[in-house]
């Protein structure tokens, strides 16, 4: 990501404290807000991943940026004996740990702190690593991407769900629109955190998305490379494999 897109501007923290701050802030009512900021169709999105890492029968999972942990619980249903979820939230960790504990998901699904750029694994430890909208919030995106090879089993899937741009009219318009005054204005009406949302957008609009991000993917390593837009562009879903 060549422009650098921070949650506070007039903040003199890197990137990552930023993002971590900003999480914490909002991780009370997170999930609420996505669901009315995508219009539940998130809920959607996800399914498509865990049918993707379902595939290849994984027993380890790792998934990135978990947040509040929606995806790791999922991915309960690919079969997998083990799902780590890692963010770099503790108060995101917090409400997955709730969640997961009242779901007796506990013995399969371990969410720690961790940072995306030092991922505290050995090499070829994971069967699949998923990231839903996380990329973006990496402060060093290839890094990142580099620790993700890293700890990826050879052989193993790569799956990243990630907002992007509509490319065609009137979707392009229409994206345009929503992000720049109806997004933050939810944001505002429903959060604390008055910079968070408009942050989200920023951040989305920034991303080098579609083949621009494919292209980043094979410079690390991967193969088999494969991004599926979804509902008329707003969203896409990568599939990589080490």
């Amino acid at each position: 990501m060549d422009k650098k897109v921070t949650p506070y501007k007039d903040s003199t923290l890197g990137k990552k404290e930023q993002v971590t701050k900003m999480f914490d802030t909002i991780s009370g009512n997170y999930d609420g807000l996505n669901r009315v900021i995508s219009f539940g169709i998130d809920i959607k999105w996800r399914k498509r991943v865990v049918s993707i890492v379902s595939e290849k029968n994984p027993n380890k999972i790792l998934d990135i940026a978990t947040g509040t942990g929606d995806l790791a619980i999922n991915m309960i249903k690919t079969g997998a004996k083990e799902i780590i979820g890692l963010d770099i939230s503790p108060g995101m960790l917090e409400v997955g740990k709730r969640k997961i504990s009242e779901k007796n998901l506990g013995g399969i699904i371990k969410m720690i702190v961790g940072d995306s750029e030092n991922l505290p694994f050995e090499a070829n430890s994971f069967d699949a690593i998923t990231v839903a909208f996380g990329v973006r919030n990496f402060e060093n995106l290839e890094k990142g991407l580099k620790e993700i090879y890293r700890v990826l089993k050879p052989g193993g899937s790569f799956v990243v769900l990630e907002t992007s741009i509509p490319t065609k009219t009137p979707y392009k318009q229409g994206y345009k629109l929503y992000t720049k005054f109806i997004l933050p204005a939810i944001g505002k009406l429903f959060s604390k955190d008055r910079s968070a949302y408009a942050y989200l957008s920023e951040s989305a609009a920034a991303f080098p998305h579609g083949k621009e991000f494919n292209n980043i993917l094979a410079k690390i390593g991967f193969i088999g490379i494969d991004n599926r837009p979804q509902t008329f562009g707003v969203a896409s879903i990568y599939v990589a494999t080490k």
